[in-house]
């Protein structure tokens, strides 16, 4: 039975609960620290009060769940060919949204929805930095009816624009493509994102540290037990002791995050297109289409090539940069056989390296100015003129210089530009080694540099804009940068590829 989406409707009546559980994120992350501080001072309360206070602001938060639903419908209008949401219950919001303007339409399922039995549908537009027509609340059999209503005009371009059958006659081509199982996943949590994760640790503990100190309750962390095991024991084993604890902290981290995120990954080919399906929790469906593809990043480092396993990283066409994290598509786990058949889909043909392009040595020996010239000149002069207990840690000194020196060396000696018929392919890396893949005929504008010191050297940089993004090359050989430049414009200004 077809789904009539003429007249406006609502969403499924029990995703007031959706709203309701919404709503109440929504002030939890707004009054957090307000929170907290009732939290640690709930004895000095008067518990009357306390419940009086909960249960007004559910109630509030109920009655808003409810407007918000009450408020909320969506329809398309054939006749201007629109998508038309209206919301709000104070300012009413109309959100039209042409349907040839339409990129995206993702469906997904967070844990509350999994366990209401409903989806949520959000669209992404051309024009827009924000997802537009977020449905929260509907059946399954509704939103795949909306999604393929909603991307039918898309469908109906691409038939028109190559002159092929009747849209009528498309038939779909749905089957299994590709199924990351969950050894892959596990080989991908052991291997990737440690420094991501010890980052985003460190900076959990000092928040939770500076909120504690802000209401007054630093007493709870035993700072004396602290200083007493920093005093008791040698520089060397509490680095040893610190770097061990939170090696096991990033990887129980690691694990858990890429196993939940991605469980259950599956690629399937759709009418030309991968519809990709993954999530443990929140659960997520995305349509990525190989005409909206502008950047495709190939990461792994020596233990994934070890355990035969790569990350991939799709940027398609977005209107603003700020979106580029979210709207970025991660494929893990897959193995080289895997990765060729991907990009084969994508590019149409398997992306080979060409022509290689290296860097200046000046390239590395500013990256050691910067890092470990500047930073050890501070250090030295501070332990001379300052204090000079700080030359105590001059073993930590040395082992910086070491480990950056190395960076330096492998993230140089992997600094390359690889320039084909076709295809531009940037490496870089020093651990995880990154091959960005970009085709030429998808280059919007082009820029070239050169500081006035680096003529006579002849050395300059580059940057190839696209719709997904950017690719910088840095200090490379100026004279060939403009002879591929010049040739890249002329390609692309003759070329009638229609990728948008």
């Amino acid at each position: 039975m077809e789904t009539n989406f003429d007249k406006p409707q609502r969403q499924s009546s029990i995703g007031v609960l959706v709203m309701f559980v919404d709503s109440l994120q929504k002030f939890g992350r707004a009054f957090f620290p307000i929170i907290v501080i009732y939290f640690f001072k709930a004895e000095s309360l008067s518990k009357l009060y306390l419940y009086i206070g909960l249960v007004a602001i559910v109630l509030v938060i109920a009655v808003i769940a409810y407007l918000s639903f009450i408020n909320f419908t969506f329809y398309i209008d054939d006749e201007n060919d629109e998508f038309i949401v209206n919301e709000g219950i104070i300012n009413k919001t109309k959100t039209t949204i042409q349907l040839n303007r339409i990129q995206q339409v993702n469906i997904q399922q967070s844990l509350i929805q999994r366990i209401i039995g409903v989806y949520a549908l959000n669209v992404d537009t051309a024009g827009s930095d924000n997802k537009e027509g977020n449905i929260k609340a509907i059946s399954h059999s509704v939103a795949l009816a909306l999604k393929a209503k909603l991307l039918d005009n898309e469908a109906r371009k691409e038939v028109i624009s190559s002159d092929k059958v009747p849209i009528e006659e498309v038939k779909s081509d749905n089957y299994p493509f590709l199924k990351i199982d969950f050894l892959s996943l596990l080989k991908v949590g052991i291997t990737s994102n440690y420094v991501r994760s010890f980052g985003l640790i460190l900076t959990f503990f000092f928040t939770i540290f500076e909120n504690l100190r802000n209401i007054g309750k630093e007493d709870l962390i035993n700072e004396k037990a602290i200083d007493g095991f920093v005093e008791n024991n040698s520089a060397f084993y509490l680095i040893s002791v610190f770097i061990l604890g939170m090696f096991c902290v990033v990887f129980v981290i690691n694990i858990s995050r890429t196993l939940i995120k991605y469980f259950n990954y599956n690629i399937t080919k759709q009418k030309g297109s991968l519809l990709l399906s993954y999530g443990l929790i929140n659960t997520q469906s995305t349509i990525l289409k190989p005409e909206k593809v502008q950047i495709v990043n190939i990461s792994r480092n020596f233990f994934q090539k070890k355990l035969n396993v790569l990350e991939i990283k799709i940027k398609q066409a977005i209107s603003d940069e700020s979106k580029q994290k979210k709207s970025l598509i991660e494929i893990p786990g897959c193995n080289e056989n895997e990765r060729d058949e991907i990009l084969k889909l994508i590019f149409k043909q398997l992306p080979e390296k060409g022509v290689m392009m290296k860097p200046n040595f000046r390239k590395l020996v500013f990256s050691i100015f910067l890092t470990i010239v500047l930073p050890l000149s501070g250090f030295f002069i501070f332990g001379k003129y300052i204090n000079a207990e700080a030359f105590e840690f001059s073993n930590l000194a040395v082992f910086y210089t070491l480990f950056f020196l190395t960076i330096h060396y492998f993230g140089f000696r992997n600094y390359r530009l690889y320039i084909n018929e076709n295809h531009i392919v940037k490496q870089s890396g020093a651990w995880d080694i990154d091959n960005e893949i970009i085709e030429i005929g998808k280059i919007q504008a082009i820029t070239t540099s050169q500081l006035f010191w680096h003529k006579n050297l002849n050395i300059g940089s580059l940057t190839l804009h696209t719709a997904g993004g950017n690719l910088s090359f840095q200090l490379g050989n100026y004279t060939k940068i403009k002879e591929y430049v010049n040739l890249w414009l002329y390609e692309i200004e003759t070329s009638n590829s229609n990728w948008m």
